[in-house]
């Protein structure tokens, strides 16, 4: 009983750590040909299963992630100017500054194609995309993965449940990462909505990186109450469509 509570209760918790995994691939897969976009989403989504339960099958690698490979005092800054949390930097640091980094970088690069790009240009880009995206996604996976096993092992002790939570989250994922991923395309502004997510997101890991945790809730609440707003603004958009003028 024990292990399927656990089970149910890591299941939701993968789906919703997923959320923000299923908006990024959403959004580089919107930049390929409508005929590749359902591939590389079930590949995106296949090797976030395959490098999470591969993840999983090296706890011990994972947990040694978390302890200190080098300390910034010992590069001349002073301790007391920066705190133990700060001061220590493990692989699980490094690995989470360089992935903040990464997305915020390609969410304002995004904004900026979105705001100042030329269609023209950016029809040759997505047909010459699809490996370059792939890869993309594969690189951002590694860093969501990493969270969500973090997570798995503090929620659960048998890897059997852990392993089924992210098939069964995988698969909701593959399930609705289609029709998230069409919405999305056909209204703009919630399209630039998901990419100012992934910038507070990437913010996210980098303030987690360097040492300060963030609390999740605060930002999932975040998103779910602009995300709220922003429905009731394509609800009244599309009431004032239909009205005659």
């Amino acid at each position: 009983m024990e292990a399927l509570i656990a089970l149910v209760a890591l299941t939701a918790m993968e789906i919703v750590l997923g959320i923000d995994n299923i908006v990024f691939i959403a959004i580089l897969v919107g930049r390929l040909p409508e005929h590749q976009r359902a591939l590389a989403r079930r590949l995106g989504l296949g090797a976030a299963m395959v490098t999470r339960i591969l993840l999983l099958l090296a706890l011990t690698w994972i947990l040694g992630l978390t302890r200190p490979v080098f300390a910034l005092s010992d590069l001349g800054i002073p301790e007391r100017w920066l705190g133990t949390e700060v001061n220590e930097v493990s692989l699980r640091d490094i690995i989470l500054l360089v992935g903040g980094l990464f997305l915020v970088g390609k969410s304002v690069f995004e904004i900026h194609e979105k705001l100042e790009g030329h269609q023209g240009r950016g029809e040759v880009g997505k047909a010459a995309g699809f490996g370059a995206v792939l890869i993309q996604v594969a690189l951002l996976d590694i860093i969501f993965s990493l969270d969500s096993v973090i997570t798995a092992v503090g929620m659960a002790r048998q890897l059997w449940v852990m392993i089924t939570a992210v098939v069964l989250a995988v698969g909701v994922m593959l399930i609705f990462a289609g029709v998230v991923s069409r919405f999305v395309e056909r209204h703009p502004t919630l399209k630039m909505l998901a990419l100012s997510f992934l910038i507070l997101i990437g913010v996210m890991l980098i303030a987690e990186g360097i040492g300060t945790h963030v609390n999740k809730g605060y930002i999932y609440f975040a998103m779910a109450f602009a995300l709220a707003v922003e429905f009731l603004n394509l609800r009244l958009r599309s009431r004032m469509r239909q009205t005659p003028a």
